[in-house]
């Protein structure tokens, strides 16, 4: 086209798993036997008292617009949840519902970046934490957090990364990539540091509710009212209740981000669907049976997986403290020649894996680390068995 376009969405990064996944879907629509473990979302259905909420607001006509930042009675169960499982007191005020937790974080960034802000963002990241602050005209600085420290933030990796135009850190407990997930101390640190330099912390609690082994989920914004005052919670209920294709998350934060967020909501995609606003609401409020029946299944097919990777040679990994994947340490495989083919970078592998074993993982890279794969658990047990059992006879 001869036309200028945007320059700031032009230089937006494309995913690098984008090809790889179309790939794999047209290996499997050509009648190939791909295991997959490039899933980020559960493989159970949305539970039924969920969907029968879902389904009851259509019959009842509840289609219409809602406020543009939610319904008030979405926003009193949120407060309600933040309450009983974070011990956190939060008004409706304090609370904007959106399009999902990506939509949170992206009028989040909106309104408190200026151009020229830095937001520090822990390496590896989810895929699109750098490129939601490029668009909210900010810089996102890459920190290092590396396997040896479970993929953690250190004091010191934090001041490295400190400068005058820092404005935000983003966390992520439990995380995607990594699972891991951060203790009481551990946040208590960060938030003394947080507030000693006057940094607003970007919480992103996705996996609150996928947290194994007796770890317990805090929320940074718990640990004190300074703090309080200067995180924001982004949370949604995609992933511990299997309602990705709803697309509702929500944000808690200081009134005056909640007022941006909400302007800037208004003009851009209005309110979050009518019908998933009140589904979420049986959610928060009603029983979890289902959530705990799903934990139950992730723990197992979670330490199947980590100890069939540690017992493969070259291959490694750390066991995940929360969410659904696993990130499988390559470094042992790169520069080694397979099947006559050498193995250069964690998108070599990942090709090559699908191409000769069809397995379908996500190179590293798209999180900013070269030297891992993420796997993902959010698929049978059985597919992880000869998902597994492929990677193994491919690498030997």
């Amino acid at each position: 086209m001869n036309l200028k376009l945007s320059n700031k969405i032009s230089n937006i990064s494309p995913s690098v798993t984008l090809e790889i996944t179309a790939k794999a879907k047209q290996m499997k629509a050509n009648g190939i036997d791909v295991i997959g473990f490039g899933a980020g979302e559960p493989d159970f259905n949305t539970p039924k008292n969920i969907r029968d909420a879902g389904i009851e607001a259509i019959e009842k006509g509840k289609t219409g617009y809602t406020a543009a930042s939610g319904t008030n009675e979405l926003k009193k169960a949120i407060c309600d949840k933040f309450k009983r499982d974070n011990n956190l007191d939060y008004n409706v005020e304090n609370i904007i519902v959106s399009s999902g937790a990506k939509h949170s974080l992206f009028n989040a960034l909106s309104a408190i970046l200026n151009p020229g802000d830095e937001v520090i963002i822990p390496v590896p990241y989810w895929v699109s934490y750098p490129e939601l602050v490029k668009l909210a005209d900010g810089n996102p600085v890459e920190v290092k957090t590396p396997e040896e420290n479970d993929f953690k933030y250190s004091l010191d990796n934090l001041n490295n990364a400190l400068t005058d135009s820092t404005k935000a850190i983003i966390l992520n407990s439990p995380s995607n990539p990594t699972g891991t997930a951060y203790t009481k101390e551990e946040l208590e640190k960060i938030a003394k540091w947080a507030i000693d330099n006057e940094i607003f912390v970007i919480s992103d609690e996705i996996y609150e509710k996928l947290i194994y082994d007796g770890n317990e989920h805090i929320s940074i914004a718990s640990i004190n009212d300074n703090i309080k005052e200067q995180t924001i919670v982004i949370n949604g209920m995609s992933k511990a209740y299997a309602m990705t294709g709803w697309r509702i998350g929500y944000t808690a934060a200081h009134k005056d981000i909640i007022k941006l967020m909400s302007n800037l909501q208004s003009h851009s995609t209005s309110n979050p669907t009518s019908i998933s606003q009140y589904a979420s609401v049986e959610g928060l409020n009603g029983e979890e049976t289902a959530i705990k029946e799903m934990i139950k299944h992730f723990i197992e097919r979670r330490d199947y997986m980590v100890d069939r990777i540690n017992s493969i040679d070259n291959l490694s990994c750390k066991k995940p403290k929360g969410a659904f994947y696993v990130m499988a340490n390559i470094s042992n495989i790169k520069g080694k020649i397979i099947h006559g083919k050498t193995i250069e970078s964690s998108i070599d592998l990942a090709n090559l894996l699908l191409d000769e074993a069809h397995v379908a993982v996500i190179p590293g890279i798209a999180f900013g680390d070269d030297n891992y794969i993420r796997l993902s658990y959010a698929t049978s047990l059985e597919n992880i068995k000869e998902g597994l059992n492929r990677i193994e006879e491919y690498i030997k």
